[in-house]
Formats: C-alpha cells, sequence, structure tokens
C-alpha cells in the first residue's frame, strides 16, 4: 500500500481542500456539508477524529467500509499522519469490537482507549481507537467531541476552533479516492427500510432516484396515500417532498424509509427532524451488512446541493452543460458555485435532459447529441493556485498539466 500513502503525502497542505472541492466530496451523512471547507483549516489542526459511531440500528457503510477497505484507510492514515497530523482518532462502539472494528485496530497498531478510559490523552500520536457505549447521541459531532476528546463546543464553535477535523468513515473513504486517484463522488452507499419486502444494502450513483431503490427492496407499486418516504435512518431522518421519481439520492443520503404517516406525525421532533426509533424494533429485522447490488438506473437527477437545508450557508453548484449535451461518468457538469460550494460529476455515462433550479438530470440512455450541442462543449479544468474552475479560454497554459487564471497571473 505504499503507493498510495506516498501520493496522500505528495500533496501540499493547502492542496487538500482544493482537490476535495473540484472532487465534489460532501459529507456522506449528517448535513452533507461540503468536506472542503473543513479541510481548509488543516493548517490549525493537529487531530482528525474519525465518526465511526455509525449509531442508527440499520447502518452497515461505515462499519463495512472499515473492515473490506482497512489498507486503503490505513494508507490514507499513514499519509495525513506523515504529511499533516499528529493523530488520528476512530471513535467506535465497544459493541462492534469484535466483528467489525479489530482488523483496522491490528493494522494500525492504534492505541486501544476502553469506554471507561475516556477522553483520549492529547499527547497521544498516531492512530488512537477510542471504544464507546453503546449510545444513540454518541455519533453526534459535538457530543463526540467531548466524550471522546474532552472537548466541549460552545454557541457557534467548529471542532477545527479546538484542532480537530471530524469526518464519518465514509466521508474519508470519499477523500481517500480523489487523493489518491483523482476521483470524484460520484457514488454513495445506501439503505432502504421500514415499510418494505426486504432490507437493503446498497451501492448506486449519486442521483438515483428513489423509485429505483424502492423496487430493489420489493416495493414496485408505489407509496400508498398514508405512507411517507424519508430521508435517513430511524433516529434522524426528514420527510421528502418530491415524489419518488424525482428524488435523487444525495451525497449525504445515508437511508430511505418508508414509514406509515400516522406514524411519522406521532414522533416528529423540532426542525423537521423524524425520530422512529421507538415504533419498530429495527435490531430484531433481518438486515444486510454488506452491499450486495450495484444499481445501474436509467436515469439520475443530480443535486446541485447536497442538503437543500443549508442554503444560503452553501451555493449550490453552477451547471456548465445544457440539455443534450452528453457526458461520461466522473466528467464535471458543475463547478463550484462563490463562496461555500463544491463541483458535481456526471455518475452515469448519458445525455443531459434536463436542468431544473435544484438538479440537473442525466438521460442513462445516451440520446445522440444535436450538432449544436456539439458546438457548445468547451474544456473546463482549473486554476493550479486558486483551483477555480474556469474555461480553457480563460486560463493561460505554464505547462502541459498546470493552467492559472487571470486572477492569479
Amino acid at each position: 500500500m505504499s503507493v498510495p500513502k506516498e501520493q496522500v503525502r505528495q500533496f501540499e497542505v493547502p492542496e487538500f481542500a482544493v482537490t476535495l472541492r473540484n472532487a465534489g466530496v460532501a459529507g456522506a451523512g449528517g448535513a452533507g456539508f461540503p468536506s472542503y471547507a473543513k479541510w481548509d483549516r488543516l493548517e490549525e489542526v493537529d487531530a482528525l477524529l474519525v465518526n465511526h459511531q455509525e449509531s442508527e440500528p440499520n447502518y452497515y457503510m461505515d462499519k463495512w467500509l472499515g473492515r473490506e477497505r482497512t489498507d486503503e484507510l490505513v494508507a490514507l492514515f499513514d499519509g495525513l499522519l506523515e504529511s499533516a497530523l499528529d493523530r488520528i482518532v476512530v471513535a467506535t462502539k465497544e459493541t462492534d469490537r469484535q466483528e467489525w472494528v479489530e482488523p483496522l485496530e491490528e493494522a494500525t497498531d492504534a492505541t486501544v482507549y476502553e469506554p471507561a478510559a475516556l477522553p483520549v490523552d492529547e499527547d497521544d500520536t498516531g492512530v488512537v481507537v477510542a471504544y464507546t457505549d453503546d449510545r444513540y447521541e454518541y455519533g453526534m459531532e459535538s457530543v463526540l467531541m467531548r466524550l471522546v476528546a474532552g472537548v466541549v463546543m460552545e454557541g457557534e464553535e467548529l471542532p477545527m476552533d479546538h484542532g480537530w477535523i471530524v469526518q464519518n468513515t465514509e466521508t474519508l473513504w470519499n477523500v481517500f479516492q480523489a487523493l489518491t486517484d483523482g476521483d470524484p463522488m460520484t457514488r454513495k452507499f445506501v439503505h432502504v427500510d421500514g415499510r418494505v419486502p426486504q432490507h437493503r444494502f446498497l451501492e448506486v450513483p449519486v442521483g438515483t432516484p428513489a423509485t429505483e431503490l424502492l423496487a430493489a427492496a420489493g416495493r414496485t407499486d408505489g407509496l400508498d396515500s398514508n405512507e411517507v418516504l424519508l430521508d435517513g435512518g430511524p433516529g434522524w431522518c426528514f420527510e421528502i417532498d418530491r415524489e419518488p421519481d424525482r428524488f435523487g439520492v444525495r451525497k449525504r443520503t445515508n437511508c430511505l424509509l418508508v414509514m406509515e404517516e400516522s406514524v411519522v406525525a406521532e414522533n416528529r421532533l423540532g426542525g423537521g427532524r423524524v425520530n422512529v426509533l421507538a415504533p419498530a424494533a429495527w435490531k430484531e429485522s433481518t438486515q444486510e451488512t454488506e452491499p450486495t447490488e450495484t444499481l445501474r438506473p436509467d436515469y439520475v437527477e443530480l443535486p446541485r446541493i447536497t442538503n437543500p437545508a443549508l442554503e444560503g450557508i452553501v451555493t449550490p453548484s453552477e451547471p456548465i452543460v445544457r440539455p443534450d449535451d452528453e457526458v461520461e461518468t466522473g466528467e464535471m457538469v458543475a463547478r463550484p458555485g462563490e463562496g461555500i460550494s463544491i463541483a458535481q460529476h456526471a455518475p452515469v455515462d448519458g445525455t443531459v435532459s434536463e436542468i431544473d433550479g435544484g438538479t440537473i438530470r442525466l438521460d442513462a440512455s445516451g440520446r445522440e447529441a444535436t450538432a449544436a450541442a456539439d458546438e457548445h462543449r468547451i474544456y473546463w479544468t482549473w486554476c493550479g493556485d486558486c483551483g477555480r474552475y474556469l474555461p480553457e479560454p480563460q486560463l493561460t497554459a505554464l505547462d502541459t498539466d498546470t493552467f492559472v487564471c487571470a486572477r492569479c497571473r
């Protein structure tokens, strides 16, 4: 695994944020905040807290990645420790240790903390695995910081204000792919649960319509009038306000739930959050604990912002394609907007069929592009200094791989 490790080490600290912004990496859960905004403060921090808690009782994305992608995560940890950080703390539940976490613990030769010994010593270096009790609220960033790092955040303080970056494991998997292979974030691990015949753990292109996920779980008859579709896990989810065929999986979507409307109404909390942990025996259901199928949808509804609730803080990406343009998987279709924003990339090969206020719809059937669309195609790249995406005519080539914009010349 020396090659990926060396690739991480070769990044200068300021390049981390630019690379993640251009790769479109956003939090793979929670609020779905653009990840580069955290790494932009890398020079101010010395520690990474890996949120490996996965508190929802039907989630297995982080646990599975930690066990099955151990070598890649170790390479990422080693590269970060050699180039930017003093310590990396993996915070996980003690109940998951034997089945899920021991391979990562052993591969990193980690210092281990039992729940009673927390918080970790601020003088620890290298990789630390901090085991906690099995409590739902330990998956919350502020609670985890207090419990594991001994840091109490007040008001609008962020972990970076105290020298920490916090990321969940799936997000770090996307960070690894961006830093080592230049791969943009175009895929998502997601569960389907609730009133469906079969719980599913799937790998899907970002933007995959909810109808495809429901069908994979055995619901091909559409939702009943008394059913609600929710984005999120049993303890922390929100009602989806689009029809299932127009809701595309977001970079933050970990689960789609189908629940009875009366149950949802009885379990609404503040801010639109729904907590249906109590009404269902989630841990007693039969669940897929590894991704068993990769969906290939006929079209995707690619969101231009990972979490619409953050609009005003986060800026939607700006489309650089138009209807009838043909695109390939991984090709940028929207550049970062001004302010806090990330790029979006095609999750499938296909044709742009529609651009509305919030999404870019790509038809995977690959309709033929018109001659006008061919003439419209412009090569886009980013400035080697500031990282802004611009059309090639607005950039000056320094060599075959590096361009700079007028602002940085």
